[in-house]
């Protein structure tokens, strides 16, 4: 198998450069990484198509990865809640070696092909459900065994690595691979492939949290008022939606607790 991911820098010496020369390097080769995206855009849409069906009728979106991926995962799936104002259950992340491997490496943890799937057990999974393996190698045993049992048990499952004819493109029904090249320090795949992968992740649960409802036009209107920032947002999208002084809008967004059932107080009910 031809791993890019670990072919060497197109960049020599980079001690000996000044900090321009290194931050003109890094850009360079960032630029490059959307368009590796683009090239995948169709399989990202069949992926995302077949994850809605399942979702649509109760499935929940599981990613996993190790490091870097697992990593990614987990920083999108826990992004959906306040964004989208679904249940933490509805988008989960999985990373190997547990909550302790997000911010502190645990050695050997993406080594073993059996705990992904173990991992994934825990809760209580099933059919209905969807998997993504994220590995920027496409070559991680833990990423791989998952992908390989949940196949094995009728889930729709995709894998997004950065290596072409990897291991975990071939176990999976929806193969995602940006290919980005030589990442800028040999081998520091939490660069160029760690901003694909960041970048498909947005794609997906974006999309997928649209054609389930959560968007209305380009609103967050199910969005978790957490903070006075987004309860600012809130007010101003219902300011623009109902045509109705900010004064106003704030009474119903307190009266209702959320954007889309102020909305649809004000319209008598009728859902938008």
């Amino acid at each position: 198998m031809n791993k890019i991911t670990e072919s060497s820098s197109n960049y020599n010496d980079l001690e000996k450069k000044s900090t321009k020369e290194l931050l003109t390097g890094i850009n360079t080769e960032d630029q490059t990484v959307a368009f590796a995206v683009e090239k995948e855009l169709n399989n990202i849409s069949k992926f995302i198509d077949a994850a809605f069906i399942k979702m649509k009728s109760g499935g929940r979106l599981f990613y996993i990865g190790a490091g870097t991926s697992g990593r990614l995962g987990i920083v999108d799936a826990s992004e959906c809640p306040p964004t989208f104002g679904v249940d933490h259950g509805v988008v989960i992340g999985i990373i190997a070696g547990g909550d302790k491997a997000i911010r502190k490496a645990v050695e050997f943890a993406e080594d073993n092909e059996k705990l992904g799937w173990d991992d994934l057990k825990q809760f209580d999974i099933n059919s209905n459900d969807v998997v993504v393996g994220i590995a920027a190698s496409g070559t991680t045993p833990y990423v791989i065994g998952a992908i390989q049992k949940a196949e094995e048990n009728g889930m729709v499952t995709a894998g997004i690595s950065c290596n072409p004819d990897s291991p975990l493109a071939k176990a999976t029904s929806y193969p995602i691979t940006p290919l980005v090249g030589p990442e800028f320090v040999t081998g520091s795949t939490r660069m160029k492939s760690g901003t694909a992968q960041k970048m498909v992740l947005n794609m997906i649960s974006t999309s997928l949290m649209i054609k389930l409802g959560h968007v209305k036009g380009n609103r967050m209107v199910d969005m978790q008022l957490s903070n006075n920032k987004l309860l600012d947002r809130g007010t101003s999208m219902i300011c623009d939606s109902l045509d109705i002084s900010r004064e106003e809008a704030s009474i119903l967004l307190a009266e209702h607790g959320s954007v889309r059932k102020a909305i649809n107080a004000y319209y008598g009910k009728k859902e938008i």
